[in-house]
């Protein structure tokens, strides 16, 4: 069985779209953990709501509601205590199911090298021709991180090879459940946002193993969705503080890496849709 973890901060509505999606995936078994950070416009009651629903379909399912904002690692962490699966999957709440063998693709992978610890998919906006919202994360010999592939054609020939990558988000991966306790989880340093997650992937690759892009399994990312908008979190602040922390203890690794330049690596602003304004979305098998 596989563990899918998802973590909620108000934004009901991309948190109803994402879980709903679920009951799409198709040739394996999961389980559901779920958390919410202390949300307040209505994303608790919808679990609880949600939970029956997924209870009725023979589908396992835990929902931890917490008062408060656990942050994005404290919460993980929490949600991994509960986990039973062999295999992790995080995704966020604004992620969205676009083929239906997802989990059975990405775990066939996940176990085609015995040093391989995470598989990403291919993300695409929820927005037609589905460009790519980013297939991996790139870091410049100058600690600069970027998106591969971004706004770049889906069925672009380069983006459509299995490879490995320096790195990625916590958006969608599959993840073995044997690195995590051999290594142990997210690092509540970071919390409550930012360099969580590629911190914890390049302590994998400190230990050795692989994280690689499998590009025959798609999924729709709205992104930036759990945190935008919430003032509290002083975003922009966390990710000067908190990068720094990153490079401080990573530009070891980096700097050795052939990542682009940092000229490369400029962010590109595409154009976004909010969810009320994107209808029913394309599902492959």
């Amino acid at each position: 069985m596989i563990s899918i973890v998802i973590l909620h901060l108000n934004k009901v509505a991309y948190s109803r779209r994402c879980l709903e999606s679920l009951f799409a995936g198709e040739g394996v078994e999961f389980e559901i953990v779920t958390v919410d950070n202390g949300s307040t416009d209505g994303t608790a009651e919808y679990l609880l709501e949600f939970r029956r629903q997924t209870t009725e379909r023979g589908i396992p399912i835990t929902v931890l509601l917490n008062d408060h904002n656990a942050g994005a690692a404290g919460a993980r962490n929490q949600a991994l205590k509960l986990c039973r699966g062999s295999e992790i999957a995080f995704i966020d709440n604004d992620i969205v199911v676009r083929d239906r063998g997802w989990l059975v693709r990405l775990r066939e992978t996940l176990y085609a090298d015995e040093r391989t610890a995470l598989v990403t998919p291919k993300l695409l906006f929820p927005v037609s021709p589905y460009v790519i919202e980013h297939v991996g994360v790139a870091i410049s010999p100058n600690g600069r991180v970027g998106y591969l592939g971004r706004g770049a054609e889906r069925t672009a020939p380069r983006f459509n090879i299995r490879r490995e990558v320096q790195n990625t988000t916590s958006a969608c991966v599959l993840v073995k459940r044997a690195v995590l306790d051999e290594i142990g989880g997210f690092d509540q340093a970071f919390d409550p946002a930012q360099f969580e997650d590629l911190d914890l992937f390049y302590r994998m690759k400190a230990h050795g193993y692989r994280l690689i892009y499998e590009p025959s399994v798609e999924m729709y990312h709205f992104e930036n969705v759990t945190t935008d908008g919430s003032e509290e979190l002083k975003f922009k602040r966390l990710t000067i503080i908190h990068g720094m922390e990153f490079k401080r203890r990573w530009q070891h690794l980096f700097t050795a890496e052939d990542g682009p330049d940092d000229e490369s690596l400029r962010w590109i602003d595409l154009p976004r849709l909010r969810i009320d304004e994107i209808g029913p979305l394309e599902m492959r098998p």
